[in-house]
């Protein structure tokens, strides 16, 4: 692929249909779809985080409502059926219409904290998009994607064949990574390794610290247990 990029100018059509953003984002893998995106009026984070939260709010509700599922019928197959709590349908109604809207805010808390993330990377590599042109282009993917995972959820929870669809949403996570280093290039316009460091950057960082995160704690916690055993000996030792 060529590192070269050109530009695609704002154009005066007319606003595009929300259905149809999302089918582009999502059919059209190339930087030149998300630099047409990003040119449109409609581009603000406002809309982008209203997405978001409609994505999210409906898969949070559907997992719920799936997981709810599958533990019923794994606790029928060993025969704990009679442990079921009374209405366990209806708590786990409750509890997805309670827990799905808080979730969505999160959802939209984390996605506004990712996206600024990699804007300011993307800003440090000499990128040229706004921030609003960025979570436009990556909601039109993400919201999207939450509601073709709300649906492969709803499949999962069907006994032997839900392991495939989980598959399948891990092969589509890896798919909407690569729309975003696309969408990074075609908002920020530059090349191919800068888009790629913008969107790699943020959770390899994360992954570095929580690695070293667990290496210190289980550094404390071996040298806490090798206290207790060797307070444990010498008590035993001693008369």
């Amino acid at each position: 692929m060529s590192d070269s990029f050109s530009p695609v100018p704002a154009t005066s059509e007319g606003a595009t249909s929300v259905f149809q953003t999302w089918v582009d984002a999502l059919t059209k893998p190339n930087e030149q779809t998300f630099a047409k995106i990003a040119a449109s009026p409609q581009a603000r984070a406002s809309t982008a985080y209203l997405w978001v939260f409609i994505g999210a709010l409906v898969q949070s509700f559907v997992v719920s409502l799936a997981q709810g599922a599958v533990i019923r019928n794994a606790l029928r197959q060993q025969g704990l059926a009679e442990n079921l709590p009374a209405g366990g349908l209806g708590l786990t109604l409750i509890t997805a219409i309670c827990g799905a809207p808080i979730l969505a805010v999160i959802s939209v808390i984390f996605f506004a904290i990712w996206v600024a993330l990699i804007q300011w990377l993307a800003r440090m590599f000499g990128g040229r998009g706004a921030f609003d042109q960025l979570a436009y282009a990556f909601g039109a993917i993400v919201a999207p994607f939450s509601l073709i995972s709300a649906v492969f959820a709803l499949l999962g929870a069907i006994p032997f064949i839900g392991y495939c669809f989980g598959l399948l949403i891990s092969l589509a996570g890896l798919y909407v990574l690569v729309l975003e280093i696309m969408a990074a290039r075609g908002v920020h316009q530059f090349g191919w390794g800068a888009a790629a460091g913008s969107v790699l950057i943020p959770p390899l960082g994360i992954a570095v610290l929580c690695c070293c995160a667990l290496l210190v704690a289980g550094t404390v916690m071996g040298a806490a247990i090798g206290n207790i055993f060797s307070t444990l000996n010498r008590s035993l030792i001693m008369p």
